[in-house]
Protein backbone atom coordinates (compact mmCIF):
# COMPACT_ATOMS: atom_id res chain seq x y z
CA UNK A 1 0.00 0.00 0.00
CA UNK A 2 1.31 3.48 -0.87
CA UNK A 3 1.09 6.42 1.51
CA UNK A 4 0.83 10.13 0.80
CA UNK A 5 1.12 12.84 3.46
CA UNK A 6 0.43 16.53 3.16
CA UNK A 7 0.27 19.39 5.66
CA UNK A 8 -0.31 23.13 5.58
CA UNK A 9 -0.39 26.01 8.05
CA UNK A 10 -3.59 28.05 7.83
CA UNK A 11 -4.03 31.54 9.25
CA UNK A 12 -7.49 30.84 10.67
CA UNK A 13 -8.86 29.39 13.91
CA UNK A 14 -8.89 25.61 14.10
CA UNK A 15 -12.67 25.55 14.65
CA UNK A 16 -13.28 27.30 11.31
CA UNK A 17 -10.83 25.09 9.41
CA UNK A 18 -12.33 21.93 10.91
CA UNK A 19 -15.87 22.98 9.92
CA UNK A 20 -14.80 23.78 6.35
CA UNK A 21 -13.17 20.35 6.05
CA UNK A 22 -16.19 18.64 7.55
CA UNK A 23 -18.52 20.27 4.99
CA UNK A 24 -17.44 17.88 2.24
CA UNK A 25 -20.59 18.57 0.19
CA UNK A 26 -19.21 22.01 -0.61
CA UNK A 27 -15.83 20.71 -1.88
CA UNK A 28 -16.84 20.83 -5.58
CA UNK A 29 -17.47 24.58 -5.15
CA UNK A 30 -13.81 25.33 -4.40
CA UNK A 31 -11.77 22.23 -5.33
CA UNK A 32 -10.98 21.75 -9.01
CA UNK A 33 -10.35 17.98 -8.90
CA UNK A 34 -13.60 17.19 -7.05
CA UNK A 35 -16.51 16.91 -9.47
CA UNK A 36 -19.21 15.76 -7.04
CA UNK A 37 -19.79 14.73 -3.42
CA UNK A 38 -23.15 13.29 -2.42
CA UNK A 39 -24.03 12.43 1.18
CA UNK A 40 -25.70 9.00 1.22
CA UNK A 41 -26.09 8.65 4.97
CA UNK A 42 -25.35 10.88 7.95
CA UNK A 43 -25.65 10.85 11.69
CA UNK A 44 -23.91 12.93 14.34
CA UNK A 45 -20.25 12.07 13.63
CA UNK A 46 -20.46 9.46 10.87
CA UNK A 47 -21.28 9.96 7.24
CA UNK A 48 -21.22 7.93 4.06
CA UNK A 49 -20.61 9.79 0.82
CA UNK A 50 -20.18 9.13 -2.89
CA UNK A 51 -17.30 10.98 -4.56
CA UNK A 52 -16.48 11.70 -8.18
CA UNK A 53 -13.00 13.04 -8.89
CA UNK A 54 -11.29 13.94 -12.15
CA UNK A 55 -7.85 12.81 -13.33
CA UNK A 56 -7.15 14.84 -16.46
CA UNK A 57 -3.94 12.93 -17.30
CA UNK A 58 -5.94 9.69 -17.50
CA UNK A 59 -8.87 11.49 -19.17
CA UNK A 60 -11.30 9.88 -16.77
CA UNK A 61 -13.32 10.30 -13.63
CA UNK A 62 -12.77 8.09 -10.61
CA UNK A 63 -15.59 7.24 -8.23
CA UNK A 64 -15.80 5.79 -4.76
CA UNK A 65 -18.02 5.55 -1.70
CA UNK A 66 -16.37 6.60 1.53
CA UNK A 67 -17.24 6.27 5.20
CA UNK A 68 -16.06 9.11 7.48
CA UNK A 69 -15.81 9.22 11.26
CA UNK A 70 -15.43 12.79 12.55
CA UNK A 71 -14.17 13.46 16.08
CA UNK A 72 -14.99 17.06 17.08
CA UNK A 73 -13.05 16.83 20.36
CA UNK A 74 -9.87 15.65 18.65
CA UNK A 75 -10.66 17.69 15.51
CA UNK A 76 -9.88 14.74 13.30
CA UNK A 77 -11.48 12.40 10.80
CA UNK A 78 -10.81 8.78 9.85
CA UNK A 79 -12.09 7.73 6.45
CA UNK A 80 -12.07 4.64 4.31
CA UNK A 81 -13.44 3.59 0.96
CA UNK A 82 -16.19 0.98 1.03
CA UNK A 83 -16.42 0.59 -2.75
CA UNK A 84 -14.94 2.23 -5.80
CA UNK A 85 -12.18 2.42 -8.37
CA UNK A 86 -9.28 2.03 -5.92
CA UNK A 87 -8.41 -1.36 -4.47
CA UNK A 88 -8.04 0.35 -1.09
CA UNK A 89 -8.31 4.01 0.00
CA UNK A 90 -8.23 5.26 3.60
CA UNK A 91 -6.68 7.92 5.73
CA UNK A 92 -6.93 10.65 8.34
CA UNK A 93 -7.40 14.38 8.60
CA UNK A 94 -6.07 16.19 11.68
CA UNK A 95 -6.42 19.84 12.66
CA UNK A 96 -4.29 21.29 15.46
CA UNK A 97 -4.05 24.76 16.94
CA UNK A 98 -0.76 26.29 15.85
CA UNK A 99 0.29 29.71 17.09
CA UNK A 100 -3.11 31.33 16.56
CA UNK A 101 -3.71 29.42 13.34
CA UNK A 102 -4.19 25.81 12.33
CA UNK A 103 -1.88 23.03 11.23
CA UNK A 104 -3.92 20.78 8.93
CA UNK A 105 -2.61 17.35 7.96
CA UNK A 106 -3.97 14.80 5.51
CA UNK A 107 -2.62 11.25 5.24
CA UNK A 108 -3.90 8.84 2.58
CA UNK A 109 -3.05 5.15 2.22
CA UNK A 110 -4.13 3.73 -1.11
CA UNK A 111 -3.75 0.77 -3.39
CA UNK A 112 -4.66 0.59 -7.04
CA UNK A 113 -4.21 -2.90 -8.44
CA UNK A 114 -4.80 -3.20 -12.14
CA UNK A 115 -3.30 -6.06 -14.14
CA UNK A 116 -0.42 -4.97 -16.34
CA UNK A 117 -0.18 -1.51 -14.76
CA UNK A 118 3.40 -0.41 -15.22
CA UNK A 119 5.80 1.32 -12.87
CA UNK A 120 5.44 4.55 -14.84
CA UNK A 121 1.64 4.60 -14.37
CA UNK A 122 2.05 3.78 -10.65
CA UNK A 123 4.46 6.73 -10.29
CA UNK A 124 2.03 9.03 -12.10
CA UNK A 125 -0.85 7.85 -9.91
CA UNK A 126 1.23 8.44 -6.76
CA UNK A 127 2.07 11.93 -8.01
CA UNK A 128 -1.64 12.62 -8.69
CA UNK A 129 -2.73 11.40 -5.23
CA UNK A 130 -0.05 13.61 -3.64
CA UNK A 131 -1.07 16.55 -5.80
CA UNK A 132 -4.74 16.01 -4.92
CA UNK A 133 -3.98 15.99 -1.17
CA UNK A 134 -1.87 19.15 -1.50
CA UNK A 135 -4.59 20.83 -3.58
CA UNK A 136 -7.35 19.91 -1.10
CA UNK A 137 -5.44 21.45 1.80
CA UNK A 138 -4.56 24.54 -0.24
CA UNK A 139 -8.22 25.00 -1.23
CA UNK A 140 -9.28 24.71 2.44
CA UNK A 141 -6.56 27.23 3.36
CA UNK A 142 -7.78 29.74 0.77
CA UNK A 143 -11.40 29.34 1.86
CA UNK A 144 -10.62 29.64 5.60
CA UNK A 145 -8.34 32.63 5.18
CA UNK A 146 -10.90 34.45 3.03
CA UNK A 147 -13.55 34.40 5.79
Amino acid sequence: MATVESSIRIQAPVEIVYEIARDIESFPEFMDDVEEVEILERNENRQVSRWVGRIEEFNRNIEWVEEDYWDPEERSCRFFMTEGDFTSYEGTWTFEEDDGGTLAKLTVDYEYNVPLIGALIKKLLHKKVQQNCDNMLEAIRRRAESL
